[in-house]
């Protein structure tokens, strides 16, 4: 995956079968020699964490280090030992549901920070490809872009990079992130019942999620810029879109990529102590803004004014991308796009 190998094993099929699908698109056969996760159905050995001050504090855990590992305590329910070397994860819980969620958010924070060294940075949007061209759509979390995205996916010409956060290149090239699509309450029966399923989440309760099998077909591996969309939702029964300035949408940009708003950032695997850590967090920021230049550079920046229907934003989103990225006509600033 992008250089970042894992296997994961386990003897509960639930969260084995949660991750394997998950990461479907990356998927290789024969064995690894990557990071071993192991998933264990059983009691947390709470007697292995340390009897130290802890180092560090989230909503969903809190973190004691000791002798290179990291014992992660999900406030008793689950216990995770990472070794920091090697970077392989061992998670105990009685829940599977839990020890899916957090194999699931392990993974994401590792690979995220492999890629960050690597010069691969997320970006907190949704990104399908229209006419062989990366189109994003940024909205905060909870503003429906796993919604927006399913629906374009209606769209058979449409294919997708990432419902959520797909990576951006040094040269402002989107490269496919294609997990799965979580769905907002009440849309979940848009999808038949084979290509979805529910999962209870530590922070935030249930989410509907679309299974990889849904989309399989649809996935574009990369996409050199088209458009990008900055996203708002309204009440209103029409989607309009408009034309903004790059600088416009800087300040959006440095929300979803550069501090990463919206992405697990695994602050629990993060968070470190030294001055050398902070220093690399600091160069881990430009990169991520000259990324995020290099694609404000060879977009057109938009802004899409997402109505009530859902099946019309869709349609304007890929009728309008269709248009501009198959003639190359542009919109003047005083111009806008709306159906509805």
């Amino acid at each position: 995956m992008y250089g970042y190998c894992f296997s994961v094993r386990s003897p509960a099929e639930e969260p084995l079968w949660g991750i394997e699908e998950d990461f479907r698109f990356f998927s290789t056969e024969g064995p690894t020699n990557g990071v071993v996760v192991e998933l264990f159905p059983e009691a947390p050995p709470m007697d292995a964490v340390p009897a130290n001050d802890a180092v560090a504090y989230t909503p969903r855990n809190v973190v004691y280090r000791e002798g290179g590992k990291r014992f992660i305590d999900y406030h008793g329910r689950a216990l995770g030992i990472q070794d920091e070397a090697t970077g392989d994860f061992k998670l105990y819980s009685q829940d599977t549901g839990l020890l899916y969620e957090a194999a699931y958010l392990y993974l994401l924070s590792q690979i995220g920070q492999r890629l960050d060294a690597a010069g691969l940075h997320r970006i907190h949007a949704l990104g399908v490809v229209v006419k062989r061209r990366a189109v994003l759509v940024m909205l905060p979390m909870g503003g429906g872009k796993s919604t927006l995205g399913l629906h374009v996916l209606q769209h058979r010409q449409v294919q997708i990079l990432s419902d959520d956060a797909p990576f951006v290149d040094r040269r402002g090239r989107l490269l496919a992130w294609p997990l799965r699509l979580g769905l907002l309450p009440g849309s979940e029966n848009t999808v038949p019942a084979e290509h979805r399923r529910t999962i209870q989440r530590m922070e935030f309760g249930p989410k509907h999620l679309v299974n990889y099998s849904y989309f399989s077909g649809r996935v574009c591996p990369s996409a050199e810029p088209g458009l990008l969309f900055v996203g708002a939702r309204t009440m209103t029964p029409y989607c309009r879109i408009e034309r903004i300035s790059r600088m416009a949408a800087v300040r959006s940009c440095m929300a979803n990529c550069v501090i990463g708003m919206g992405l697990f950032q695994g602050l629990e695997f993060m968070l470190q102590s030294s001055a050398w850590e902070l220093l690399k967090k600091a160069t881990l920021g430009l990169s991520r803004i000259w990324n995020c230049w290099q694609l404000l550079r060879r977009s057109r920046v938009l802004r899409i004014h997402l109505g009530c229907d859902a099946d019309l934003n869709a349609r304007t989103l890929v009728d309008f991308a269709e248009k501009c990225l198959a003639d190359g006509e542009d919109i003047t600033p005083d111009e806008s796009f709306r159906i509805g």
